[in-house]
């Protein structure tokens, strides 16, 4: 209940801060715009609108994931304020844990709101698409496919934030604000780019450096893979995400690394002094 009570405080105060609705505003002109920006790709820019839609709710939202984890967290620490809460009869795991669910539901809002204009804008564009091709389908028909397609594309980004949202919270307890988007920007790039590396060393035709090869592991097991969340390739190709054989595993992939990042802001604020 004590943790309920924190989390609602904190997505209550994020939502209220200029940032989120700054933030808000902004993605929502930049879906809009995307709509009516021609991507040359011979009748097939509602492909390039769907990548370009997903990468740009998934940038927006972990730029607001990052900011309010470092002024919830971080900023309360070094301001003192977080002994006034601590003060009462509330631990310490519960003031982490109540804080990453604030900014969760934060996250969250800022996803549905940002999610309901992609999916008006997908749909807009598939009959948008054919009234400049002027094509003979059904708009009803043509556009509602293309929606629930990208679906699975924003649950998976929503995971993805939520990684990273953990380990910002942990890297919060002891570092402040810049420090905390430099690391968390850095592991975003990291997490991305550590697959392609691994994949690039084990090419048989293409015999890599032993030091690539180590490097390469050495970040794709000490950092997450976030790769494994981005579906924008795959849905602007057509694809449709399995929910059963991807969204699922990826749902415990991000539980299970969200919980190690909590357990790790557990042990660095347990001896963090407050006061």
């Amino acid at each position: 209940m004590k943790t309920l009570v924190i989390a609602l405080s904190t997505a209550k105060e994020a939502i209220r801060q200029p940032a989120f609705w700054a933030l808000a505003i902004l993605a929502t002109l930049i879906l809009i715009i995307s709509i009516f920006v021609p991507y040359f790709t011979f009748n097939e820019d509602i492909k390039m609108y769907k990548d370009t839609g997903l990468a740009i709710i998934l940038l927006f939202s972990l730029i607001l994931a990052l900011l309010t984890a470092s002024s919830t967290v971080a900023e309360e620490i070094e301001g003192k304020t977080a002994v006034t809460m601590l003060s009462k009869p509330i631990n310490r795991r519960q003031f982490i844990f109540g804080k990453y669910l604030g900014i969760e539901l934060a996250v969250l809002a800022l996803f549905l709101i940002l999610g309901a204009v992609f999916a008006w804008g997908v749909y807009y564009k598939a009959g948008y698409d054919l009234a400049e091709a002027a094509g003979q389908i059904d708009e009803l028909k043509r556009g509602w496919p293309h929606v629930f397609q990208i679906l699975p594309g924003l649950v998976l980004a929503f995971f993805e934030v939520s990684v990273l949202a953990a380990i910002s919270v942990a890297i919060s307890t002891r570092m402040p604000m810049i420090a905390n988007l430099v690391i968390c920007l850095s592991i975003f790039f990291i997490g991305h780019l550590t697959p392609v590396l691994v994949e690039a060393t084990q090419q048989p035709d293409q015999p890599a450096n032993e030091l690539v090869k180590f490097m390469a592991r050495l970040f794709s097991w000490a950092f997450p893979s976030l790769e494994f969340f981005n579906a924008g390739p795959a849905i602007s190709t057509g694809a449709v995400v399995p929910w059963n054989a991807y969204v699922l595993p990826a749902l415990g992939y991000c539980v299970m690394y969200s919980g190690a990042a909590l357990l790790f802001a557990f042990l660095l604020f347990e001896n963090r002094d407050v006061a």
